[in-house]
């Protein structure tokens, strides 16, 4: 393993070492991100490193037990193990994640064509709404710390300016939020959120990654 590092130039050695880090601060990395510029998908440079390099890269995380694992039909290439600690989330967020993994689930039903799906505040709240897992609507500020949260893990690209939200801000959900959670899941954990539940402020993205992706 460390002779085929050393055997690479310069350059490709600190390609690797720079989504080595990326992998462990944020669990994944996708094929293709929304460029707002260009109005389209593109793709991300760091998935291509990964790719090139993935039989070495897995070898690694292989030995601090970390499993790496690649979706060529998502798009995804992400780690899974233990002893991997995910940042806090707070219970919007949270709801949040729960909340577009089942819009996405939805929309792909009827657009399996795509990878990605668009949709927007307004019904993400709407869908948090009908399962009564709000204590009112957030305050925009709370919500857009929230996406910006989501937006920093990949499972989010806002379309729009963040300064300007509103029910009509619309919102790309990535298809990494497969890594993440399973659909089987999420409305029986949903309803675990009520009005008057006793549940934690915060969980951990991560051990949330963990519990439901297994």
């Amino acid at each position: 393993m460390i002779e085929y590092f050393e055997q690479l130039s310069q350059e490709e050695q600190e390609e690797i070492t720079e989504v080595i880090q990326i992998l462990y601060r944020q669990t994944f990395v996708l094929e293709r991100k929304f460029d707002k510029r260009q109005g389209r998908m593109v793709p991300v440079r760091e998935y291509r490193v990964l790719s090139k390099h993935l039989e070495f890269i897995r070898a690694y995380f292989k030995v601090a037990g970390i499993t790496l694992r690649e979706n060529t039909h998502m798009g995804v290439i992400y780690i899974q193990g233990e002893q991997l600690w995910g940042e806090k989330l707070s219970r919007l967020a949270t709801i949040y994640l729960l909340v577009l993994k089942l819009i996405y689930d939805e929309q792909m039903e009827t657009v399996s064509s795509s990878s990605h799906i668009v949709t927007t505040v307004g019904a993400l709240n709407g869908k948090a709404g009908e399962f009564r897992v709000l204590r009112g609507l957030p305050s925009p500020t709370e919500m857009r710390r929230t996406i910006a949260l989501l937006k920093k893990y990949q499972i989010i690209e806002p379309l729009d300016v963040l300064e300007e939200l509103n029910e009509e801000t619309r919102l790309v959900i990535y298809p990494c939020i497969h890594t993440v959670l399973l659909g089987d899941d999420l409305r029986a954990l949903l309803e675990t959120f009520s009005e008057e539940d006793t549940i934690g402020d915060e969980t951990t993205i991560q051990n949330t990654v963990e519990d439901l992706s297994e």
